[in-house]
């Protein structure tokens, strides 16, 4: 089955603020071509979470990954997530929808945000 990967973050007005997101996915097609990524956000600037997930579908993606781009554990990511995840799984139900850890819980994000730190 296809597998698609949706890196969630929350959003911003500016234009700028999305780069890094995209980097991310930019990074992740050129690690392994061929993957279907998308980008979502939770608010302020599209596409949502919903839009993308039915973007990957159309696309052939049978199973989801969402990868949360957060780095603390915060209420979007305690609360709005896992209902956004509920909903999606109700409108797809023949889509396995799998919600991944925050970026921020990452022991290897941990330490490679030290390491850049102390270099």
């Amino acid at each position: 089955m296809t597998t698609g990967i949706i890196l969630f973050a929350h959003g911003s007005r500016d234009p700028q603020w999305r780069l890094p997101i995209e980097a991310v996915a930019t990074q992740i097609m050129e690690r392994k071509p061929g993957t279907l990524v998308r980008c979502a956000y939770l608010e302020l600037c599209l596409p949502s979470l919903p839009d993308a997930a039915t973007d990957l579908i159309a696309a052939g993606a049978r199973n989801i990954r969402v990868f949360p781009l957060f780095l603390g554990v915060g209420k979007h990511a305690r609360e709005d997530l896992p209902l956004l995840i509920s909903e999606l799984r109700t409108a797809h139900p023949d889509i396995v929808v799998k919600l991944l850890p925050t970026a921020g819980e990452s022991d290897e994000l941990i330490a490679l945000m030290a390491d850049i730190a102390l270099s």
